[in-house]
């Protein structure tokens, strides 16, 4: 079809489609001034996906995952907060409400849920593409409830929000809370282990314990040396056969005093004997004299040589005691360091506890402050205000559509009617229809006539 075809069949059908335009654009219009008035509010909530937590100072990396967005766009949409909405604004108790609703589901379901899925029918949320922003808009018949609406999706967005972060930090507080008092319970029971050990083996402080005793047996088995040293010095000595030879006697006073009376003597009876004879009384008085000297140092001698084997005994009683003693001391000191050792064992049963404990515990607190937060990441940026003017039906850009429709209604209806009972119009309708070349046009004897009365009244 040429548009020489397409203008003659307007030309011929222009009264069809100038009737359904009128029609269309009419109908559009009257429907328009006789639908109700909807009011469109609009709260804007802004999400805060950069600030740290408040609670741990940690930055939260599902905050940063690029469906955060579409997920805080999906819970506003969500049966919860429509339903929390339902229990913000006490639809529930309104008479009215209830009557709709025994009216249109005889009661079956629960009112709650029937007027959450009413109010996500007229819910528009739309998240800002280049922002963190997030426009909640509501449509409804009277502004200020349209607004009031919009404002308690705004506020339920935000308590759901703010519960899903606390519900699972009220459970982990829970958890840790038990937790705490099973660790609080092994860190006393490890406690009180160490505490009956150190009484049941009388231990105040084992390291300065343990040092007195190291400290003793060291001393005694100094000691049992030297008493060692001394006896088999006067082991040596008893053994020996002469007496003149030990150096106690030899550096001995008096002995040595006596030998040099006893020398003195023997030269004097050398002396008298050679002059006055061995029978002389003199004589007979020097040996006599000689005799007591010599009998004084063999006492002096023998008193010496019993003083060294006393000294001997003694020493051997001696290094027995204090080999006892070393022998009991060792055993002590051994049986110290075992208590040390499982001092040390209960004191690291105790460290491992506390440790857990303050873990656990830093845990709870933290979890419990957490769980106890009433601190979100979102807020109102711009709560709704009732709409002055309303959003639907928009009068003007209706009839703009129907002004297009309508073209194309009226447009189409004449060339369905065309198709229907087909015209020749022009010399391309006769050569479509009869296939035959065409040799001539004649004019129309309108036009003719036409031109022949201008002619004459000229």
């Amino acid at each position: 079809m040429t548009l020489q075809q397409f203008l003659l069949i307007l030309r011929a059908r222009w009264k069809v489609a100038l009737l359904a335009f009128a029609l269309t654009v009419a109908v559009t219009v009257t429907v328009s001034l006789l639908l109700p008035k909807q009011y469109t509010a609009s709260a804007a909530v802004v999400v805060d996906v950069k600030s740290p937590d408040q609670v741990t100072g940690l930055m939260l990396q599902g905050m940063m995952a690029p469906g955060y967005m579409a997920t805080q766009v999906d819970i506003i949409n969500s049966d919860r907060v429509a339903q929390a909405v339902v229990t913000n604004l006490r639809m529930e108790s309104s008479p009215a409400i209830q009557a709709q609703w025994q009216e249109a589901t005889k009661g079956r379901g629960q009112l709650r849920d029937w007027l959450a899925t009413l109010l996500q029918k007229n819910l528009d949320v739309k998240p800002s593409r280049e922002s963190n922003v997030i426009n909640i808009n509501y449509t409804g018949t009277d502004p200020e409830f349209a607004a009031a609406v919009a404002n308690a999706f705004a506020q339920a967005y935000m308590d759901v929000n703010l519960d899903l972060r606390v519900a699972p930090a009220r459970q982990f507080a829970t958890f840790f809370e038990e937790q705490t008092k099973t660790a609080r319970g092994k860190l006393e029971a490890a406690q009180q282990a160490l505490s009956d050990y150190q009484q049941k083996n009388g231990i105040t402080s084992a390291d300065e314990r343990m040092d007195f005793e190291t400290t003793k047996l060291s001393e005694t088995s100094s000691q049992l040396t030297g008493v060692q040293a001394l006896t088999t010095d006067s082991q040596s000595k008893r053994q020996s056969n002469k007496a003149d030879t030990i150096a106690e006697v030899m550096q001995s006073p008096l002995i040595n005093g006596l030998k040099a009376d006893i020398a003195r003597l023997e030269a004097k009876l050398n002396e008298s004997s050679g002059n006055l004879g061995k029978n002389h009384p003199q004589t007979q008085r020097t040996e006599a004299e000689l005799a007591t000297l010599k009998a004084q140092l063999d006492a002096e001698t023998k008193k010496i040589t019993a003083s060294i084997d006393t000294s001997y005994q003694v020493g051997k009683q001696r290094e027995a005691q204090l080999q006892g003693a070393l022998a009991a001391q060792k055993a002590r000191v051994l049986l110290l360091n075992k208590q040390r050792d499982e001092l040390n064992v209960l004191r690291r049963d105790i460290e491992s506890a506390q440790r857990a404990f303050e873990v656990v515990s830093q845990r709870a607190s933290q979890t419990t402050i957490e769980s106890q937060t009433n601190q979100t990441n979102i807020a109102v940026l711009n709560p709704a205000s009732p709409p002055p003017d309303p959003s639907k039906p928009r009068v003007l850009l209706n009839v703009l559509v129907s002004i297009f429709l309508g073209t194309l209604l009226g447009v189409g209806i004449a060339l369905a009617l065309e198709l229907v009972n087909r015209k020749v119009r022009s010399t391309e309708d006769l050569v479509e229809a009869l296939e035959l070349p065409v040799l001539g046009t004649i004019s129309s004897a309108a036009g003719m006539f036409k031109r022949t009365a201008i002619g004459v009244r000229a």
